[in-house]
């Protein structure tokens, strides 16, 4: 009993932790720019479900805190719906309504009164937010802590691969990855991993000479201390730099802002990469991954830092620092799939406010009805199969399949 409450709690704790900081920071975004144009706004809740403490400030916004952990949410004075985009016809009623409660005017200090280029900002606030919060996590870590360059030094061609049959040798430096300078070994793990049958081209430094080598990376099912076994593309070299080549650097702070935004793009980028792959048949998708997915990786990060030491207070310190990095990487994850155009997220309204601006007037109800309705199917659909690829990482079937056996 107690093994199942400790895993519970290495498991569901942390993501608990990170999500609702996560989500709030991107609902937060969006309360400020709409309090900055003056929206009116009837409450900002963190967490779902039944109240655990409610105030309301001297802007009758109520500020919540609920029990269920998973988020929250800002709800503007007047929402009808959850798309923010009601018809024409909803405008209407929705003015005569406030006209005839508050009087001539009161109209304007609502969210679907304003100009377009407002609620547009209003709702690019919460992946902005998500963005920001990343680059000042990185931008602290770079300054306060500092980082390690590894550089990419190969200690060993595994027989049978795709570096030995490029003609990789041991003691090579990987300079240059498909044209892109390489300080750190990490930075061609990530250009490797989402190029499995895809030639990549190499530049190293072999005896003070620049060689030029291409190889095509193959898939194979690794085995990731933090989110398990995955299938990625695979070079066949092992790593290890000589004495003296490994450097760490605090960056002074405006050098770790810009390091810090960079970090944030080529996390984006990868991003657009790997979907860019499934969209052409090169992926799988495989990698994608839900709640339980993020759950794994919290636990992951969890153990990975408590086992790098036994000192209880450099443990709790090792967690603490690396679910604020884990919060950072999950933190860009929610808020680029916010911007995806579709209906009941944020990319979803600008999607509406678009056309709205172009026709000079809100879409139809039945469109909006039609969008939503395929939007959520998406949703579903896209977390129906990211679980799906958490429970075969998690070996759920391997272990009922013993059961039944």
């Amino acid at each position: 009993m107690l093994n199942l409450l400790g895993q519970v709690f290495v498991y569901v704790v942390p993501f608990l932790l990170v999500l609702t900081v996560v989500v709030t920071i991107h609902e937060l975004g969006h309360f400020l720019v709409a309090r900055a144009f003056k929206v009116k706004v009837d409450r900002f809740s963190i967490g779902f479900g039944r109240t655990l403490f409610s105030r309301t400030d001297r802007n009758g916004i109520e500020w919540r805190l609920a029990w269920l952990p998973l988020g929250g949410y800002v709800k503007f004075s007047g929402d009808l719906d959850s798309s923010s985009v009601p018809d024409q016809a909803g405008i209407e009623a929705l003015r005569q309504e406030i006209v005839a409660e508050h009087g001539p005017g009161a109209e304007r200090d609502y969210f679907y009164f304003k100009p377009i280029w407002q609620r547009a900002l209003i709702v690019v606030a919460g992946p902005v937010a998500n963005f920001l919060l990343a680059i000042t996590i990185f931008t602290l870590l770079f300054a306060g802590l500092g980082v390690s360059v590894v550089p990419a030094r190969i200690a060993e061609v595994q027989p049978g691969t795709a570096a030995a049959a490029a003609g990789f040798q041991v003691q090579d430096r990987v300079i240059e990855v498909n044209g892109r300078a390489i300080a750190d070994y990490r930075d061609v793990g990530q250009v490797v991993a989402l190029r499995a049958g895809t030639p990549v081209d190499f530049v190293v430094l072999r005896d003070g000479r620049r060689v030029r080598l291409t190889a095509t990376p193959v898939r194979q099912l690794r085995e990731d201390p933090i989110s398990g076994p995955v299938r990625v593309g695979y070079l066949g070299v092992g790593w290890d730099p000589r004495p003296g080549e490994v450097t760490y650097i605090r960056y002074p702070p405006h050098e770790a802002l810009g390091q810090a935004v960079k970090q944030t793009g080529d996390i984006l980028g990868t991003t657009l990469t790997y979907l860019g792959r499934i969209a052409t048949g090169k992926e799988s998708g495989d990698l994608l991954s839900g709640p339980l997915g993020i759950a794994k990786a919290a636990s992951g990060v969890t153990k990975q830092a408590a086992a790098a030491t036994n000192d209880v207070g450099l443990q709790a310190a090792n967690v603490a620092l690396m679910l604020v990095q884990f919060a950072a990487i999950v933190s860009i994850g929610i808020g680029f799939l916010n911007l995806l155009p579709i209906p009941v997220l944020d990319g979803g309204h600008l999607l509406f406010y678009g056309y709205e601006a172009v026709a000079r007037r809100p879409v139809p109800a039945k469109v909006q009805e039609v969008g939503y309705r395929v939007g959520l199917a998406l949703l579903v659909g896209l977390m129906l199969f990211a679980t799906w690829n958490d429970l075969q990482k998690l070996s759920l079937f391997k272990f009922l399949g013993g059961l039944a056996s």
